[in-house]
């Protein structure tokens, strides 16, 4: 229950804007320490990563997946034959997931004592929340403390306006209702690559337009390599230090996109579909923080190593705080929130956050790359195994790819783990432990793991950087 003050607004401990997965998660564990918080979601709770964001991406990838094993399942003795889709059922089938997810944050919320309103929040004070409730009310409440956890939104480019239809962000490209006979990607990055190679699985010819010289800037070339050759193998073509420059309407009502090479030559693509995916800016801005004075700085609103502002009262969580935009570091972000406004010793004390990408294959990625090392002026081991000399991946049929483990030269403690092919996400936990206990390759490569899985993988490119790997040659440092 709450409290109300003489001129009839609410009291809480503390009010958390937005209930995604840091909002949602931050009132929970505020809810389990005692303390009485409200959640204030002006659409759905979860939000981008449980309602278009991770989680439905991943169901229609899966989908995907699963289509394409049965297309090309011949040389493991399995003839199917008619394997259709269909993409109604499919979204029903997505829909149904994000339902019984949002539903069972509602219900978390509300098992742990957090109270729930839908509307739109902004602040008027360092302990004051204005909300225009979906109802057309507005209430004031007042907290101990304010946690902003808006998220962030879909970058949008002047010249690729999204009209819903065929020029799209990712949240449209989430619930198309036919699969188009020709997709244009502007942005080879995570979002762009995910969602393209969904839909190239179900028969989209692809087109990726990338600014930079390669794809996915950020991740180790040798991994994102694994990932272009296939998408290339499939039939994708890909401009690399390339614009999508404009677009005009054919006749016949596809989208003929200018696209602008290096070295100012042009390129016109006729597709049907265009998905912009160059992005997500923060939402902090217009929320009335500047005018109580926390500072925000093109959108994103910096916190501390507690999560609090430079208003000690307001907290900062999740997108809205700096890249990377990940929902895992946004719900960790709300723990230590939580933690610190109920009176418990928390910090943002990690030493790496895994990142997760679900292409084909899989890229999971914690920690510093060999070049990141390099650059720091360290002298590194690099020890690595290829999935194709794996038992377990040869009887999945999947072998592209490989384990990348990064280690300080002398002292063999590992810097970072790099993992491209099958259940990449899933076997990145290992290294992101790893980095947390200081281990050594020793530790890894000691570990007994169980075969045959995929994980051995991991503990045969920790040995292959000491000079010990039984299933593959050992070379010696260049």
């Amino acid at each position: 229950m709450t409290a109300a003050d003489a001129n009839g607004s609410k009291s809480y401990d503390a009010v958390v804007i937005g209930g995604g997965p840091g909002g949602y998660v931050c009132g929970i564990r505020l809810g389990q320490l005692k303390q009485k918080v409200l959640v204030v979601e002006k659409e759905e709770v979860g939000g981008v990563c449980l309602n278009w964001g991770c989680v439905p991406s991943k169901a229609l990838i899966s989908a995907s997946h699963t289509y394409e094993k049965f297309s090309t399942s011949q040389n493991m003795g399995l003839s199917v034959e008619g394997v259709k889709h269909d993409v109604a059922k499919m979204q029903e089938w997505k829909t149904g997931i994000i339902k019984k997810l949002t539903g069972g944050v509602r219900q978390l919320l509300k098992a742990n004592g957090a109270d729930l309103m839908a509307g739109v929040a902004r602040v008027t004070g360092p302990n004051t929340v204005e909300v225009k409730t979906a109802e057309g009310a507005t209430e004031t409440i007042t907290a101990r403390a304010i946690v902003v956890a808006t998220g962030s939104t879909t970058v949008e480019i002047p010249t690729f306006k999204f009209d819903g239809q065929q020029i799209i962000g990712a949240k449209e490209a989430v619930s198309l209702q036919s699969i188009p006979k020709r997709l244009l990607v502007i942005g080879g990055g995570i979002i762009g690559l995910e969602l393209g190679t969904v839909y190239q699985k179900f028969g989209s010819e692809l087109t990726v337009v990338e600014m930079t010289a390669g794809l996915m800037p950020g991740v180790d070339p040798d991994i994102t390599q694994v990932v272009e050759k296939k998408l290339v193998k499939h039939g994708a073509k890909i401009f690399k230090s390339a614009k999508a420059a404009g677009y005009e309407k054919t006749k016949d009502g596809a989208v003929a996109v200018r696209i602008e090479l290096e070295g100012g030559k042009f390129e016109t693509v006729v597709v049907d579909v265009v998905l912009v995916a160059v992005g997500m800016r923060p939402n902090g801005a217009g929320l009335g923080l500047e005018e109580i004075g926390v500072k925000v700085e093109r959108g994103f609103v910096p916190s501390d190593i507690v999560g609090r502002t430079n208003v000690p009262s307001v907290f900062a969580i999740g997108d809205v705080t700096a890249v990377p935009m990940l929902a895992h570091k946004a719900s960790k972000e709300g723990e230590v929130a939580a933690e610190v406004i109920a009176g418990h010793k928390a910090a943002k004390d990690w030493v790496g956050i895994p990142s997760g990408i679900f292409t084909d294959p899989e890229i999971a990625t914690v920690g510093i790359t060999e070049t990141q090392a390099k650059e720091k002026g360290l002298d590194v081991k690099v020890g690595k195994f290829p999935f194709a000399a794996l038992g377990r991946a040869m009887a999945v049929n999947e072998t592209d790819g490989f384990f990348k483990v990064v280690s300080d030269k002398k002292t063999h403690e590992v810097l970072g783990v790099h993992i491209v092919g099958p259940s990449a996400t899933d076997l990145i936990s290992e290294g992101a432990l790893a980095l947390e206990m200081h281990a050594f390759l020793e530790d890894i490569g000691m570990t007994i793991h169980p075969h045959p899985t995929l994980g051995e993988g991991m503990m045969e490119a920790a040995l292959n950087g000491l000079g010990q790997a039984v299933h593959v040659v050992n070379r010696p440092d260049k």
